[in-house]
């Protein structure tokens, strides 16, 4: 995978995350190489918890690096409403929902060929964000999505 820092689509060179990125911008990096040993894939980092407005530009983003999206998986709880699918660039992409909390997307191309994305929280810093992001892209990255975030800052809110 070539290494897109934040994608075009978002109109923000790589490297700079700003914290004024209205919803629906996608602030995506991927894996710099093919070589897919790590956990991860790439991170996201969505502006709300909107996901009609977030996931478009993701997709969209996604489908320029690394073609057609079928499905995308996601945790139930993260988000305020989820629809079973979303028609994005004209094509139907069917949305899978599941009370994991485990801070990651899941990316389906075609109909076995899974990525893996760490979901940066909306409310993290930008600083915290980048730092987030650069350790899931690592390549030969083996850190949990959950651990990424508690270590730069930018996990769930305790409850406790």
């Amino acid at each position: 995978m070539a290494d897109s820092g934040t994608p075009p689509a978002s109109g923000l060179p790589p490297g700079t995350l700003n914290e004024d990125v209205k919803p629906g911008t996608a602030l995506l990096r991927l894996e710099t190489t093919r070589s897919r040993e790590g956990i991860l894939d790439g991170a996201w980092w969505p502006r709300s918890r909107d996901i009609a407005t977030e996931l478009p530009a993701l997709v969209s983003a996604l489908t320029e690096h690394l073609g057609p999206i079928t499905r995308v998986g996601l945790d139930a709880t993260a988000w305020d409403e989820l629809p079973t699918r979303l028609v994005v660039d004209d094509r139907v992409v069917h949305l899978d929902s599941f009370p994991v909390g485990d801070d990651t997307v899941l990316i389906t191309r075609g109909e076995q060929d899974h990525f893996s994305l760490l979901v940066v929280p909306p409310h993290a810093t930008p600083q915290a964000a980048r730092a987030a992001m650069s350790q899931a892209v690592r390549a030969g990255n083996v850190t949990q999505a959950a651990r990424i975030l508690i270590n730069t800052g930018t996990g769930r809110k305790s409850s406790t």
